[in-house]
């Protein structure tokens, strides 16, 4: 999976063959193959295994098992803006999101992702405001996760070079998102 993952991120998707994974691992094909029958296979691992560490990730930022632990809006925020430092994640999710572009059991496993961590800060945001409508704590969570997940291609030089004056804004627009 090490390998698999270090391909995507070098090569991109179209450099993530069954061929070039085996070679990368020190692997034969075939023994590849005994795992994985299929590229579909192989690609729907590797997904599962980055969305799984992403989801790991997002857990106890929004939903601390801790009681007493912070359960603010900044924490969380800076903390999902952090990961956006690290250029080989940035890079993983943008070839993941290029090959769901491609793949429709990619794109249905990404959405179910997305779906999750959208639902995680609706019930976040329920907790902080427990007087917004669900649907009102639907849409800011799905509108939170859009803005987060997009400035990563920015933030990150992929798009655009970071700005202070821009991520001032993204982290005030984060923050209004998520309420007081």
């Amino acid at each position: 999976m090490d390998a698999a993952e270090g391909v995507l991120v070098a090569g991109g998707g179209a450099e993530l063959t069954m061929r070039a994974v085996a070679a990368a691992a020190g692997v034969r094909l075939g023994h590849l193959q005994y795992y994985f029958p299929t590229h579909a296979a192989l690609v729907a691992a590797v997904l599962e295994r980055v969305l799984r560490r992403s989801a790991e990730r997002l857990a106890p930022l929004l939903a601390p098992e801790d009681p007493g632990a912070a359960d603010t809006a900044e924490a969380v925020v800076a903390a999902l803006l952090a990961e956006q430092e690290d250029a080989r994640l940035v890079r993983l999710f943008a070839e993941v999101w290029a090959l769901a572009a491609r793949e429709a059991a990619v794109a249905d496993a990404v959405r179910g992702f997305y779906d999750d961590y959208r639902d995680q800060v609706a019930a976040f945001l329920a907790r902080r405001r427990p007087e917004l409508p669900e649907a009102e704590r639907r849409a800011r969570a799905g509108v939170f996760v859009m803005l987060i997940e997009g400035a990563s291609l920015f933030r990150s030089g992929v798009a655009a070079e970071r700005a202070p004056a821009t991520d001032g804004v993204l982290l005030r627009t984060a923050l209004g998102l998520l309420g007081p």
